[in-house]
């Protein structure tokens, strides 16, 4: 990236040289604001507070890195793929930004060994921990140096080196691994229901399932398997998320409602 230069120059007189070099290795350019990395490495488990009383952890960073990466991921595929459709762009991006691959990206560049938690966390198998980190050192090369710098990393330091764009396009989706993810890092309460099970015209068995968050009909789907008709109810119901507000608020009440009961 340009200004690297500038950036060695300025590295000469600084008395925390090794974390500047140990970020370059991850970022391939040097931070500026070093204090946005550091705190993107802070689980919250540390319970740590600055000085005015406020936690201090990576979950800010977390939640603004999810977007950023989104958009950059998004931006990204659809150069790359001119011409495909909505679902299919929407298909490959949500491959690379699930969680599952998340960690593995994480785990290569060795940023889940930088993480600092507790103890008590790090003995505890916990799935989302280096993916989480990841979606928050977005967030903090993007407070740092803002969405080129994103698109930089993202393009050359990881899809450019660890995913293969055409290969990845053309796996298919686990909808119900990515939806039961969700539920899981959110705490939510996920039921697959069998609502019907019959023929179509030809005799062929069909299979009608409605997937339920916090006891909440959140998607409908049909297919000529159990699993076939899961994976299409949870990609409704993945959608709906994404777009229906009013339907997050209310799994949201749902599960104040049942926490308060227990």
């Amino acid at each position: 990236m340009h200004g690297n230069l500038l950036d060695r120059i300025r590295l000469l007189f600084r008395k925390d040289k090794e974390s500047y070099i140990r970020f370059y290795q991850i970022l391939g350019f040097y931070p500026r604001q070093i204090k946005f990395y550091e705190q993107a490495l802070l689980h919250k488990s540390l319970s740590l507070k600055s000085d005015k009383g406020r936690w201090i952890n990576n979950e800010r960073l977390e939640f603004l890195g999810d977007a950023v990466l989104d958009a950059v991921v998004g931006d990204i595929v659809y150069c790359k793929f001119d011409g495909k459709r909505e679902g299919f762009l929407t298909n490959t991006r949500s491959k690379i930004v699930q969680r599952e691959t998340l960690n593995r990206l994480a785990e290569k560049i060795g940023l889940d060994k930088l993480v600092k938690c507790t103890t008590i966390r790090q003995s505890a198998h916990n799935n989302y921990l280096p993916g989480n980190a990841f979606e928050a050192m977005i967030g903090a090369i993007y407070l740092d140096r803002g969405y080129k710098a994103c698109k930089y990393f993202i393009e050359h330091r990881i899809i450019g080196i660890y995913i293969n764009l055409d290969k990845i396009s053309s796996e298919e989706v686990n909808f119900k691994s990515k939806l039961l993810e969700w539920s899981q890092k959110n705490h939510f309460l996920l039921d697959f229901q069998l609502v019907t099970q019959s023929h179509d015209r030809l005799y062929n068995p069909t299979f009608e399932t409605e997937v339920y968050i916090e006891q909440i009909a959140a998607g409908n789907g049909s297919g000529y398997s159990k699993k076939e008709s899961q994976q299409k109810a949870a990609e409704i119901a993945l959608e709906k998320l994404k777009k229906d507000a009013t339907l997050k608020k209310r799994i949201a009440v749902a599960k104040t409602i049942r926490e308060g009961q227990s």
